[in-house]
């Protein structure tokens, strides 16, 4: 938390004094590595919330092969020439209920590492199916109305319940794992790279993501023979949106509106206020949840949204936000935090139009078009 808290502060101040710089300057640059070098640190931290199944997930429906299909010119360049990467498509694909972006760095993260296992070159295949497990483990491939056993290695699953998944499955054909290093594969730090390559969190954060997402993760690999990963996901009966297409990127709205700001880190708290301030806002601050809860209390006081760090001594941000009543019941809410703990889940639940979430350390740009989704009650679509 407090770690997070410090990187908050040193990102987002970056950012702001890079935004008032000349393109193209030797200050930009040398802010630009300060940033890049903050962006690795947040990676880092948002990895570790991943093992520990602290992150607030968005989850919503999506079709796996599309996730996928996005990706892959993205990943043929990530691999390098001297490997072959190979995609094959289950269709039609069940609909799945998970968080776009952390489906993403599942994929990421299992390419990365069957890349890092053929140093001399090799073949990656990526698949996706809808799959049956039986009370035995058994796995049968489902194409429309046609069922058939799952063949080769991961035919079948003892370790996964039975049910139906849609599975995104990668297989190497690098230098394989034995038994002790398969066991241990997902701890987090655990690595057989060299000193300096890896920070042995990559496997552990897709075993955390999967876990949170209700999902599972089997592995089978042997000496020589390579490595195969397969995910299991459960499938939903909603039907996935059409994608809505990608607007260029745009500076963050301005505002006129009054925002009540919380924080216990009177430096976050700084920091947060001067961001929403240079964009036309009026901030009142609070520095925990009782001076909150005054300031709230003013019905006569003009409050048109909160932004309020979640985990504080005393009255947290969730404990302030149901508290609120009468007039302010409704009131639009920007909860943040580097980590949750327990909250976790509950505050995964509570977001909607009026209730959005931004994870610390975040840039002024994220906190900014969080502030303006929740004023205009669009922030249940930008997730």
């Amino acid at each position: 938390h407090d770690f997070n808290n410090l990187l908050t502060v040193i990102n987002g101040y970056c950012h702001l004094v890079r935004s008032r710089l000349a393109e193209g300057g030797p200050e930009q640059r040398e802010l630009d590595e300060i940033a890049r070098a903050g962006d690795r640190a947040s990676e880092l931290t948002r990895q570790l919330l991943a093992f520990s199944r602290q992150q607030i997930l968005e989850p919503r429906v999506l079709d796996l092969n599309a996730v996928v299909g996005a990706m892959e010119r993205m990943l043929g360049r990530l691999i390098g020439a001297d490997i072959e990467l190979m995609f094959r498509a289950g269709e039609p694909l069940d609909p799945i209920l998970a968080d776009a972006g952390q489906m993403e760095q599942v994929l990421l993260n299992l390419i990365v590492n069957a890349r890092d296992a053929m140093t001399q070159g090799g073949v990656i295949t990526v698949e996706t199916a809808n799959i049956e497990v039986n009370a035995s483990g058994t796995n049968f491939v489902v194409e429309g109305t046609a069922v058939e056993p799952a063949r080769g290695p991961l035919a079948r699953t003892p370790e996964v319940p039975a049910g139906r998944f849609v599975t995104l499955t990668v297989t190497d054909t690098g230098s394989g794992m034995d038994a002790e290093t398969v066991s241990r594969i997902f701890e987090p730090f655990y690595t057989t790279k060299d000193v300096g390559h890896g920070t042995g969190l990559g496997l552990s954060t897709v075993h955390g993501i999967v876990s949170q997402s209700g999902g599972h993760v089997a592995v089978y690999s042997e000496p020589g023979l390579g490595a195969r990963f397969r995910v299991y996901l459960p499938r939903t009966a909603e039907r996935p949106q059409p994608a809505e297409a990608a607007s260029s990127a745009e500076p963050p709205a301005r505002g006129t509106e009054t925002i009540l700001a919380v924080d216990d880190d009177p430096l976050v708290l700084r920091l947060v206020s001067e961001i929403l301030s240079l964009q036309g806002y009026t901030v009142l601050r609070a520095g925990n949840g009782q001076e909150a809860l005054i300031l709230l209390e003013d019905t006569n006081r003009r409050i048109d949204a909160m932004i309020t760090d979640v985990v504080m001594p005393g009255w947290s941000g969730r404990e302030v936000a149901h508290r609120l009543a009468g007039a302010r019941s409704e009131l639009p809410i920007v909860f943040m935090s580097g980590y949750l703990g327990e909250d976790s889940d509950m505050l995964g639940s509570l977001l909607g139009s009026r209730i959005a979430f931004v994870q610390k350390p975040f840039t002024p740009d994220l906190l900014l078009a969080r502030v303006r989704d929740v004023l205009d009650g669009t922030a249940s679509e930008a997730a």
